[in-house]
């Protein structure tokens, strides 16, 4: 809604902003109870929710029927055969449609996120960023409690958290499950600064996620150290963090040789964000090609886009004599690398003078899409689920 518009109908830009997102919100469940089977069983069902329950049921797919019912198929030739059959089906992961989706709604929710950070008059400075780190890892620990739940039930163990309350463990319902404690984390340790309990509230901010993910890590290590269906990999923990660390350390000394202002507007927090990057690409790396080296056990399947196309079209491009050696997901790697490199050049300091709230939403958000994912990938390798 553009601002000649909201002036006319004397709409504040937070109106505005809400009055877009209720009415989108309004339109979909409105067409989800009139046009049942096209707009919420192939469009909201098929590419958002079917997709939670496949993953959380430990499904290959989930199919839904007319009247409203869910089949769950565990092999990838019978769910074939439902698509084939012109059948509503989901697969665990994501889509393009899904990944798209997710972009307008995360840029929607930053917007709505700036407003309420403006009202609550927080998050000017580089601290909050610091202090928000460990909140991306407890995100990405948390989606791999859930990848054990899975694991328990196919081992024939009730798990932690049973489907469908696992459902706010699970892409992307997870995204607004660490969000929520994460906003009640930053309101409390704000409040306990104004009353004068703490001097920076950035401490308490801090010790509350890392507290977060102590206890999820805890929680996986216990099942690792009592249970046969979760197993502690030590040798890719500790290279994905070397590998990372070496890469993150080679890309910003590159960077700041050629590109002398690059660190102008993020200081040190652009060498967080390519680490956090490095640490989703050479976990993808290492997951999806080096697990049989490495543990002796199977690789990981891509969950993501993404990475799904690069592996794809690296088998296709390198002959079979290279890849074998290779591998098919390296230059995943080197994707993330760069564009974390140029998301740190673009932030200039002119950027963060102009709007210090959005700048750090933007950069925790780069720092969270590449962070809470790479927690998760390297988090599921190492603990075999």
């Amino acid at each position: 809604m553009s601002t000649a518009v909201a002036d006319r109908f004397d709409l504040s830009p937070e109106r505005a902003w809400a009055a877009v997102v209720g009415g989108v919100t309004a339109l979909l469940a409105v067409g989800s109870v009139v046009f049942t089977r096209v707009v919420y069983d192939r469009f909201l069902w098929r590419y958002f929710w079917g997709p939670v329950v496949a993953d959380g049921e430990g499904a290959q797919c989930a199919v839904r029927n007319p009247d409203g019912t869910t089949d769950l198929l565990g092999g990838e030739a019978a769910c074939q055969s439902a698509r084939a059959a012109g059948e509503v089906v989901a697969s665990p992961g994501y889509t393009t449609l899904s990944t798209v989706s997710y972009v307008v709604i995360l840029l929607a929710m930053l917007i709505g996120v700036v407003f309420l950070l403006r009202r609550l008059d927080i998050a000017t400075e580089l601290r909050f960023f610091y202090a928000l780190f460990p909140f991306m890892l407890f995100g990405g620990a948390m989606r791999t409690v859930e990848d054990a739940g899975v694991a328990a039930t196919a081992a024939g163990v009730d798990p932690l958290v049973p489907f469908p309350a696992s459902a706010v463990l699970i892409s992307p319902f997870i995204y607004f499950t660490v969000f929520l404690f994460t906003l009640a984390c930053v309101i409390a340790a704000y409040a306990l600064e104004r009353r004068g309990v703490v001097d920076d509230y950035a401490r308490p901010l801090f010790a509350s996620g890392a507290a977060g993910l102590a206890l999820a890590v805890g929680y996986l290590a216990v099942l690792a150290a009592t249970t046969g269906y979760v197993t502690f990999y030590p040798q890719v923990l500790v290279p994905t963090l070397v590998i990372a660390t070496a890469a993150t350390a080679g890309t910003w000394a590159l960077a700041t040789r050629r590109i002398p202002t690059i660190r102008q507007g993020t200081g040190a927090a652009g060498i967080v964000i390519i680490w956090g990057h490095a640490v989703d690409g050479v976990a993808n790396v290492i997951g999806l090609d080096w697990m049989p080296a490495l543990t002796g056990t199977a690789n990981l399947v891509p969950k993501h886009v993404v990475n799904a196309l690069i592996v794809d079209w690296t088998g296709r491009l390198l002959p079979a004599s290279v890849s074998a050696v290779t591998g098919d997901a390296w230059p995943f790697l080197l994707v993330k690398l760069a564009a974390a490199t140029f998301v740190v050049w673009v932030f200039n300091g002119e950027m963060y003078d102009e709007s210090p709230r959005y700048s750090l939403l933007l950069l925790i958000t780069v720092l969270a899409v590449g962070l809470g994912p790479g927690t998760r990938d390297m988090l599921r390798a190492t603990f075999g689920v």
